[in-house]
């Protein structure tokens, strides 16, 4: 490898690592858990620089090493780790959203958002999403987050974090509905 290779890879991966860092301190609810992560990352990518073929982006390639050193850390705390589902109180407040029959309140009905395409170009929606990722209980953003950014199905996350099938769909019900709820109060009103 050249200097100047060394140099723009070296490069690439200052830039990359604050994004690297904060999607470990989302999943992992722990500065210290994080940088620790994501310098295994980072050492394993600059390691392994050679064998990047270069059949997906160099980003999506970091964020897989980071993902599966994300896993490998989940599997190690589960037996140290209880899984609870989030307290009574809680549940009864998201029940406390929809009527007898099952149909939302009418005070609590889910607010239009505008154009979809629209919306996600925004930055300011992601910011909003990002405060509102962090502000969930830590069991369900790292759920959540290992469902829909890191991709896993369902039976990887319940094998992973030894909880029950259903269990894990109640917990991505809740996270869907608490950050249906923030974004409106953070970004819509």
């Amino acid at each position: 490898m050249t200097t100047t290779t060394t140099r723009s890879s070296d490069e690439h991966i200052a830039l990359l690592r604050p994004k690297l860092i904060a999607f470990a301190r989302l999943q992992l609810r722990d500065n210290t858990a994080a940088e620790d992560t994501v310098q295994d990352t980072l050492v394993t990518a600059l390691e392994k620089h050679d064998s990047f073929a270069g059949r997906s982006a160099f980003e999506t390639w970091v964020f897989g090493i980071l993902k599966n050193k994300l896993l490998e850390r989940f599997r190690q705390q589960r037996r140290y780790v209880a899984w609870q589902s989030d307290d009574q109180s809680d549940e009864d407040s998201l029940e406390s959203l929809f009527q007898d029959n099952g149909r939302w309140q009418a005070a609590n009905r889910p607010k239009p958002w505008g154009d979809p395409d629209q919306v996600l170009e925004n930055a300011a929606f992601w910011k909003v999403l990002d405060a509102c990722l962090i502000a969930l209980p830590e069991n369900t953003a790292r759920i959540f987050t290992m469902r829909e950014f890191m991709e896993l199905s369902t039976q990887e996350i319940c094998q992973t974090l030894d909880i029950t099938e259903t269990n894990c769909w109640v917990i991505l019900h809740r996270a869907r509905l608490k950050l249906r709820d923030c974004v409106e109060k953070g970004w819509l009103m």
